[in-house]
């Protein structure tokens, strides 16, 4: 998903820059004001763990709209063209991931009390395990962050900010500057209300454009399903090509570990739900979260499905840019530009905006916990030295962020998309690790888990790779797609048994 080429849509289709800087200003008036009404205990037990008082369903509801992000927002409704409601198989492997995180990982973190959860591999393996997993996690909320925002800084520069004259490094500053503003108090207090104002704004958006193209169709909300024309883009279950990326073990399983790793070995998710009370209501949290987000994922589908239907019974051609078909522009240009009322056109900008932002500021705030935590070893300290020394961390991961997306913005295109791409390697090494404390009772040489690690990600990167570099008839037309990162996790795994011990740790795992 890319903010740029959309934000390069909207500019050509008459959206204003003042419109967007408007609607920017505003969004960002609202978060400031929530962080003004959440920040006013500056403590770090509330930037860490909000107090351990944040209402279960609030953070389900929150944490929704953290998982959707701008991929769902834009990209999930463009997939229906090309492979109907087969992304839904995945979701159904997201529902069995999160069962799983709810029945082993969250007691486990409420049994240890920890801030952050790469200290059970302290307490499991050793210091070199634990700074391990805890480095993979920045470097991959490092890049993916900085990735996200290089998108939505260039996007700005290029419609707005370059025409006024000012530099791009400027346009980094501000926009991180924003972002610190209203986390710099609260942290994670203040992004559990931020995530759910993305999310009714995300869902407000994606509902006011079903309501008017089924009235532009002349159809009920029932009477949609029950289309031959609905029926033939909504198919779900693939089995009949294992080569195929929408092959359904593909999805299933892959979408069973993604949530494993990405949500529930990833400190960025698994901070909001360690603010709840307790486990249980932790538990509550993570399983409604799981329901809802089956259903919020349909609704995206249901509108990638009548999206098409509209463009095909009004007429739309689907947009191109640079000469290219970009099924996931026909969003913003049906809610731009086919005349369903301005209504439509500022929800859709409001979501887009959040969407682009929201990752953001939960990775600063989970960034500077996990630095603080994991390597000053902030719960160590003498108290009056712990608040000053998490705001430093908060400065010093924002300039961090600066520094990393200009260098990004020196680079060329594809070496930045490899490098994010890349970064996704890094959850294998964390899956892996988890895996082999809770499934087995031996211990590691710990000294050697980083060259385990890094083996894994750089044997993995080379089997994604192997359909380029042998025939057809050695691998066939194999096309790998989310079990990338389960075999990452095997081969970390199987890495850690030949490193280890027989003796059992403190931990009964």
């Amino acid at each position: 998903f890319n903010y740029l080429t959309i934000f390069v849509f909207l500019q050509k289709n008459n959206m204003q820059p003042t419109q967007i800087i408007l609607l920017i200003a505003l969004y960002f008036g609202v978060l400031i004001l929530i962080s003004y009404l959440t920040g006013k205990e500056d403590s770090n037990e509330a930037f860490f763990k909000a107090n351990k008082s944040a209402p279960w369903y609030l953070v389900a509801f929150g944490m929704i709209g953290a998982s959707l992000s701008g991929v769902t927002f834009i990209s999930v409704p463009g997939l229906v063209e090309g492979q109907q409601f087969a992304y839904l198989q995945g979701v159904l492997g997201f529902f069995v991931g999160y069962l799983i995180v709810l029945l082993v990982l969250i007691p486990l973190y409420y049994q240890l009390n920890v801030t952050s959860i790469y200290q059970y591999l302290e307490d499991r393996f050793g210091k070199t395990s634990y700074k391990t997993g805890a480095f993979f996690f920045l470097i991959s909320r490092v890049t993916g962050a900085s990735f996200r925002l290089y998108l939505v800084a260039l996007a700005m520069q290029y419609i707005v900010f370059e025409s006024l004259g000012i530099p791009f490094w400027v346009t980094v500053v501000l926009s991180i500057l924003l972002i610190w503003l209203y986390t710099n108090k609260g942290g994670i207090k203040t992004i559990i209300w931020t995530d759910t104002l993305q999310t009714i704004a995300m869902l407000t958006s994606v509902s006011v454009a079903i309501i008017l193209i089924l009235n532009k169709l002349d159809w009920t909300l029932a009477e949609t399903f029950t289309k031959e024309t609905f029926k033939n883009k909504s198919k779900i279950f693939f089995f009949e090509d294992v080569n195929s990326s929408i092959y359904f073990w593909k999805y299933f399983i892959g979408g069973i570990f993604i949530t494993i790793a990405m949500t529930g070995l990833d400190q960025d998710m698994m901070q909001k739900n360690l603010t709840c009370k307790n486990a249980k209501e932790s538990k509550k949290n993570m399983f409604l979260m799981s329901i809802l987000l089956v259903v919020v994922n349909v609704i995206f589908l249901t509108l990638g499905a009548l999206l098409f239907i509209y463009a095909e019974q009004f007429n739309v051609a689907i947009p191109e840019l640079n000469g290219v078909t970009r099924t996931d522009l026909l969003f913003p240009e049906i809610a731009m530009n086919q005349g369903l009322g301005k209504g439509l056109a500022i929800t859709f900008i409001i979501g887009l905006i959040a969407a682009a932002y929201s990752s953001a500021d939960s990775a600063l705030t989970s960034l500077t916990t996990s630095f603080s935590v994991d390597f000053c070893r902030i719960e160590n300290q003498p108290i009056a030295v712990q608040k000053p020394l998490r705001k430093k961390v908060h400065v010093g991961v924002s300039i961090v962020l600066i520094v990393v997306v200009i260098i990004f913005n020196s680079l060329e295109g594809s070496v930045v998309s490899n490098l994010f791409k890349f970064a996704t390697f890094t959850y294998g090494p964390l899956l892996g690790l988890f895996a082999f404390g809770i499934l087995t009772k031996k211990t590691t040489h710990d000294k050697y888990t980083w060259m385990v690690a890094l083996i894994a990600i750089l044997l993995t990167y080379f089997i994604t790779l192997t359909p380029s570099y042998f025939p057809d008839s050695f691998i066939g037309n194999y096309n790998f797609h989310w079990e990338i990162l389960p075999i990452n996790g095997f081969i970390t795994f199987l890495g850690l048994l030949m490193v280890s011990k027989k003796q059992t740790t403190s931990i009964d795992s």
